[in-house]
């Protein structure tokens, strides 16, 4: 994980010209000691359009003024992007609905269906 402090862009004046507060974050996924071999497959897998041809995941922040509040956003945002990458989804299963569930739809259909027979204009015949 390498970081690397860089002028911002935006409004903030004089301050903005002087001051590198901008963080860029590269994480090389394969150099990661932190994550299994499966981890690290799922991580590319999933994060993919993210990630550089060298299998590098950039990350940038400028919110803050303050360059260390910006480097604990990054970060954040990094763990967050890991997190949900590697996480397995439940399987789903399978199930019907309950016949009183059913029964309550379908008389939900009539009574919606009658009350606008109902205001239908009446026929002469």
């Amino acid at each position: 994980m390498n970081f690397k402090a860089v002028r911002s862009s935006g409004a903030g004046g004089q301050h903005v010209n002087k001051v590198a507060t901008k963080i860029e974050l590269s994480f090389v996924v394969q150099n990661s000691n932190g994550l299994t071999q499966q981890e690290k497959n799922r991580i590319l897998l999933k994060l993919g359009n993210r990630l550089t041809k060298e299998h590098v995941l950039l990350l940038q922040c400028d919110e803050s003024r303050s360059q260390h509040k910006n480097k604990e956003l990054v970060i954040k945002r990094l763990l967050e992007l890991l997190e949900n990458a590697i996480k397995i989804p439940k399987k789903r299963r399978k199930t019907r609905p309950k016949r009183s569930a059913i029964e309550k739809r379908i008389a939900s259909k009539k009574r919606n269906a009658q009350k606008k027979a109902n205001r239908a204009k009446p026929s002469w015949d």
